[in-house]
């Protein structure tokens, strides 16, 4: 199986297309004001409309307001939603597009539970657990803490080159996700890095 690579954290045209030339899946648009990351909604709009055929714009909200995921979504028409705060099942699902759940996992945080209840997801994205923060802390968690999971599991939380091969070996997921691993500042791709992640997991497909 060819794991799927998404490169999150994305705010500039010319990092889209590096990551879209580089072989990703995915860029991740960061609509959470908070974070280093963040893309306002006319910028995010222009780098969907400069992809590539067969690279998915995946939206990144925390804790938003149906009201607020709907305006972003008239500037931005992202292809997949990822909901990284408390969003219950019934509000991910009322937007009409497909949406990933992710959970920030440390022992005890019931990842079975949590595929139950988001059944309908397209996956679950499994990050570190840092208090405070929702994502792109460059942590990584015990993977051992993984079960078995009905749903498909992408991988995210203090992935780089040099330890994603081992992460696909042992987690097997559908997808990782990186952010952190590949940038020069928050927010700011790595063109070098990229290529390098790129080639890390293309090994432990081999």
């Amino acid at each position: 199986m060819t794991t799927a690579v998404k490169i999150c954290g994305v705010t500039r045209i010319e990092d889209a297309l590096t990551a879209a030339r580089c072989g990703a899946h995915a860029i991740g648009l960061v609509f959470y004001p908070p974070s280093p990351r963040y893309v306002a909604p006319a910028l995010a709009g222009a780098i969907i409309r400069a992809l590539p055929p067969f690279v998915t714009a995946v939206g990144l909200f925390v804790d938003a307001t149906a009201q607020e995921v709907r305006a972003v979504l008239a500037e931005a028409p992202v292809s997949l939603l990822q909901f990284h705060g408390a969003e219950s099942p019934a509000f991910c699902r009322q937007f009409g597009l497909p949406y990933m759940k992710a959970v920030r996992v440390r022992a005890g945080v019931d990842l079975l539970q949590y595929a139950h209840d988001y059944h309908d997801a397209k996956a679950l994205l499994l990050d570190a657990f840092v208090d405070g923060t929702h994502g792109g802390t460059g942590q990584s968690f015990d993977w051992s803490l993984i079960p078995a999971l009905p749903l498909p599991v992408v991988l995210s939380g203090g992935l780089d080159a040099g330890n994603v091969n081992g992460a696909i070996h042992q987690v097997r997921p559908w997808a990782v996700d990186v952010s952190s691993g590949v940038e020069a500042t928050p927010g700011i791709k790595d063109a070098a890095k990229i290529a390098a992640f790129m080639s890390g997991v293309r090994n432990a497909d081999v």
